[in-house]
């Protein structure tokens, strides 16, 4: 049930309206691996972090199953710093500081060992990144699941169409969706997305849920109503971990599956916003996910009479 995750390892400081944190451990491979050990190991981590990144931090990682062979370590550089300040509304934010530093030249290596692997998550990321783990790959992966930001659309559009090319499935939130297609309607801007290589386009809505599109079926999934959010950063990395660990553990990719690994990432994105950074997905036991996962069965159960 191997897993590869490829993705930033980082340190986020992040303000929101509810609170503020210092530095503190952040990146998309991060949550995404801490999401995912919950449902599948070993994970297969490639990253890169510079020598201030904390040795217990990696130490955690290794601890919930999470092999980090392929997480380059620059001693001498620093680790890939972002800070961003959320509006009221928690989906607008803006960025007050992007410090690529190791991300700047990361040349990602794929180890020996991480060759037979069953499933690849491409967390968001440059697609000159993403697109090289693809090529190294002798075998390709059962199911090949991409992330990709509007940041990406606007310096590197090129690359990224040519990794839609070969990916199976596409994660983008709507306004990305919108950008990437010049569509305003999302149906329209699913199945152009589907022509340029991913046969099933997932759609992220934040507090509305998330739609996964495959050929004309639609699936739409909730979100859970929480009286607290404190901080959406990770979230979407969190739902990706959630999805591709489900889909790991269970082997089947497809369709009717993979609304089972929505709603999957829908409940684990719901406890990443309740604390900052990832202290929330390091607390929750098996028994909390399995709590949640019947509430969000309880949110969609319903019976009808037809007239």
């Amino acid at each position: 049930m191997s897993l590869i995750v490829v993705g930033t390892m980082a340190f986020d400081a992040i303000e929101t309206p509810f609170g503020k944190s210092d530095k503190i451990i952040g990146g998309a491979a991060t949550y995404i691996a801490w999401s995912a050990s919950n449902f599948t190991k070993p994970i297969r981590q490639i990253s890169v972090v510079g020598g201030d990144f904390p040795k217990k931090e990696l130490e955690d990682l290794k601890g919930r199953g999470v092999a980090l062979d392929g997480v380059q370590i620059k001693e001498n550089e620093k680790s890939f710093f972002w800070a961003g300040k959320y509006h009221l509304d928690m989906n607008t934010r803006d960025t007050l500081d992007t410090q690529l530093n190791v991300l700047a030249d990361f040349n990602p290596v794929v180890p020996e060992n991480y060759q037979n692997s069953e499933f690849l998550m491409l967390g968001n990321l440059s697609p000159a990144v993403q697109l090289s783990v693809i090529e190294q790959l002798k075998i390709r992966p059962k199911l090949i699941v991409m992330d990709t930001m509007n940041f990406w659309m606007e310096v590197a559009l090129d690359d990224l169409k040519k990794v839609l090319q070969k990916v199976d499935v596409l994660m983008v939130n709507d306004s990305e969706a919108r950008q990437l297609t010049e569509e305003y309607s999302l149906v329209k801007a699913a199945k152009k997305i589907m022509k340029m290589g991913p046969q099933y386009v997932i759609i992220k809505k934040g507090e509305h849920g998330a739609l996964l599109f495959h050929g004309d079926n639609v699936f739409v999934a909730p979100a859970l109503p929480l009286e607290d959010v404190f901080d959406p950063t990770g979230a979407g990395d969190t739902f990706a971990g959630g999805f591709i660990g489900h889909i790991a553990r269970t082997k089947d990719i497809s369709y009717e599956n993979m609304k089972t690994a929505i709603i999957v990432g829908s409940a684990m994105a719901s406890f990443c916003v309740e604390k900052f950074g990832t202290e929330r997905l390091r607390e929750i036991t098996k028994n909390d996910i399995d709590r949640r996962l019947a509430q969000f069965q309880e949110l969609v159960n319903f019976d009808i009479e037809l007239v």
